[in-house]
């Protein structure tokens, strides 16, 4: 396969929302570069990049997918992600192992939430970012009210550098405003005449936005009023590269008319790996700044894993600087850890092309690597370096997860953790407290589809329902407890008595055991059995079946029997003096409360922070930032499990959330005596 200069290669990830055309954009390029040799369609289920079967089932992309294509001597490689907000995930790594991010907004979708929250991904990024309009000969498409309106919601402004000529069923290409060139796809001509004077006025808009990007450009273009071709060509593509500026296009994915041209700028104006250079890496872990090249040191990037059923896993890989080859070994320094380049290929959609050599700029697949996972930086053995990596959202939603038949619990583990293992979002943990398997992640849509994955790759049927809430019992009040454990049934029997003084103790203290025997009343070697049955009864619960905490327990007095006496008869005495004491100290449940920071357009706040209040949340705090609300609150996790369904239909999907653990707080006794009573009843 040829070898291209850094120089020659681009490097895009496809963002925006749902429905707006990314997979349809890249189906186009593929086919007019004769990448592949039909055009395939969204509703037949024959794309090249939405392979998977659940994609074709549901007709739009739930996972990021990977393909190349050779245009005018330049290799460009393209990550195709999915515009659900619950898949959020895959866009947010794939940022960091390209130089340039293409938006692809809907000319007739108005403003939609899935492009909203791909452009708040790339703030305070140094990545290209451009807007490819689509969709221009839809009824009701309009370029610059599509820009317009990314700019009003956004903050972003996006300088066109090809108008649209026509829109709807008028439609039928593109004017370059740097070439000065009409565009159809029947070829290069004039601009239309009616379209000149719009020319003349984007030109000199670009012009400006170029120049108060340089100071040399600023002072050359006041001087003149004007840039020369080539210090426009220069100051642009720095300017696109830094992120300083944001360009736009017009055209249409369905019928290809503009796609060719664009494809050109992007050979043309867009940064090549070369020009996004110094990287921002880790050398020793702290920040510093690299100079990737061809020959230089290796260093690299595993962005996503895909688990194929009968390949194995592959990891999608980015190199930035030297060369990976097959066979050779390298450090993963997240994992302390090496791994070897087996086979390697360079990926379009599922279709394999056999390579030896990963080499700078370039990405492409490797298989069967034991310890690389996603997020993980490639390096060769004994280096320093490694990159920094995108921060994840955290979950917002939570179910607990079990095989759904005896038969698979066996299984359900491994195949589990290969199909989560895909998308870096989604979090899997035992939960000590209720002792279920909980999985977590961004949404519904995103959970369930784990269980598809599940059926259909591994054979494993899964289930998943409301998780029990972690809630934690303890007191109020301070008692005194005594219990003799007397059993006498032929031959020996069992003999145990102690007296306890039970008393809370401040939250977070955990459990304090006090020994207070004198006189030999118990002897020595059955206190350890007395405070392991008291730790074994925390463990269980007393009122509602959840750990105990925050309790010191003495034990004062006693007796024991020379003979009956043993380890179990105190740790049953210990057990059931806790038990009854506990209840006269006026027990009550604690339960999880969180942190959130809500985000959210000013204009729902009032139904935001109303809902709130009727969840049990306390807001703490507000800011604005941009045209968004952060609103920060506190909410028992009992209320946020399925919070998000909720923000989203009071928002229109705009409203989002992050959330971490705060603390825990006394239950409402209401909700209390709902508990402890559902518990009994299942005691009973």
């Amino acid at each position: 396969m040829k070898e291209y200069k850094l120089s020659q290669l681009r490097n895009l990830v496809l963002m925006g929302a749902s429905g707006a055309g990314k997979t349809s954009l890249a189906e186009q390029v593929f086919y007019l570069t004769k990448s592949t040799n039909r055009l395939g369609k969204i509703d037949e289920g024959n794309t090249v990049m939405d392979f998977d079967a659940e994609e074709t089932a549901k007709k739009m992309s739930l996972s990021l997918s990977l393909g190349w294509l050779n245009h005018r001597d330049h290799r460009i490689n393209i990550l195709d992600t999915p515009g659900t907000p619950d898949f959020i995930g895959d866009a947010i790594v794939a940022i960091p192992a390209v130089e340039n991010v293409v938006l692809v907004a809907s000319a007739a979708g108005g403003f939609e939430v899935g492009l909203e929250l791909a452009i708040e991904q790339l703030e305070g990024r140094k990545v290209g970012k451009i807007v490819f309009v689509n969709r221009m000969d839809n009824e009701h498409a309009d370029f610059y009210k599509t820009l317009e309106s990314i700019h009003e919601n956004t903050g972003l402004n996006p300088i066109p550098v090809q108008l649209p000529i026509g829109r709807e069923s008028t439609f039928e290409g593109v004017v370059d405003i740097i070439r000065g060139k009409a565009i159809r796809p029947s070829g290069e001509g004039e601009i239309p005449a009616e379209l000149q004077a719009a020319v003349e006025d984007a030109r000199l808009h670009l012009m400006e936005a170029v120049a108060e990007t340089d100071e040399e450009l600023l002072n050359a273009f006041l001087e003149n009023m004007e840039l020369s071709d080539a210090q426009l060509m220069q100051g642009l593509k720095q300017a696109v590269a830094q992120g300083d500026i944001c360009l736009a296009f017009a055209g249409s994915a369905h019928s290809g008319a503009g796609v060719l041209a664009w494809l050109d700028a992007v050979c043309d104006y867009l940064p090549s790996p070369e020009e996004a250079n110094p990287l921002q890496v880790l050398k020793n872990g702290e920040p510093a700044e690299f100079v990737a090249s061809a020959d230089g040191e290796l260093l690299g990037y595993v962005f996503k894993l895909y688990a194929d059923p009968n390949m194995g896993d592959y990891a999608y890989v980015r190199v930035f600087s030297g060369s990976l080859k097959a066979g050779t070994e390298f450090y993963i320094p997240e994992k302390e850890a090496k791994d070897k380049a087996g086979n390697m290929y360079f990926m379009l959609g599922k279709n394999r092309h056999d390579t030896q050599e990963i080499r700078a700029g370039e990405i492409g697949a490797l298989v069967k690597l034991k310890n690389a996972k996603v997020l993980n930086s490639i390096t060769a053995v004994g280096s320093n370096l490694s990159l920094p990596m995108p921060e994840l959202p955290t979950p917002t939603y939570w179910q607990m997860i079990r095989a759904a038949n005896q038969s698979d619990e066996d299984k359900i583990g491994s195949a589990l953790q290969r199909v989560i293992a895909e998308d870096p979002t989604i979090r899997f943990d035992l939960n000590l407290e209720t002792h279920e398997n909980v999985i977590s992640g961004m949404g519904e849509q995103q959970l369930q589809l784990v269980l598809k994955k599940l059926k259909n790759r591994y054979k494993v049927d899964a289930m998943m329902k409301e998780p029990r809430i972690p809630y934690k019992e303890t007191i109020t009040a301070s008692a005194e407890s005594q219990y003799r454990h007397k059993k006498q049934s032929g031959g020996r029997g069992q003999y145990g008595e102690v007296y306890f003084r039970i008393k809370p103790v401040e939250r977070g203290e955990g459990f304090q055991f006090i020994n207070a025997i004198v006189g030999g009343v118990i002897p020595s070697n059955f206190i350890p059995a007395i405070e392991k049955g008291l730790v074994e009864t925390m463990e269980k619960g007393i009122i509602a079946g959840y750990q105990v905490v925050d309790v010191s327990v003495e034990v004062y007095y006693g007796s024991y029997h020379d003979v009956d006496s043993s380890e179990m008869a105190f740790k049953i005495a210990s057990s059931m003096a806790l038990k009854e004491g506990f209840k006269k100290c006026r027990p009550i449940l604690l339960e999880p409360i969180h942190d959130l920071t809500i985000i959210v357009p000013s204009e729902y706040m009032g139904d935001v922070m109303g809902d709130i209040s009727t969840r049990r949340g306390r807001i703490m705090g507000m800011e604005q930032r941009g045209k968004k609300q952060y609103l920060n609150a506190q909410m028992p996790v009992a209320e946020m499990y399925f919070y998000y369904p909720a923000l989203k239909s009071f928002t229109q999907g705009r409203g989002r959330f992050t959330q971490k653990f705060s603390h825990y707080e006394k239950v409402p006794d209401e909700i209390t005596a709902k508990v402890v009573a559902a518990w009994q009843e299942s005691e009973a």
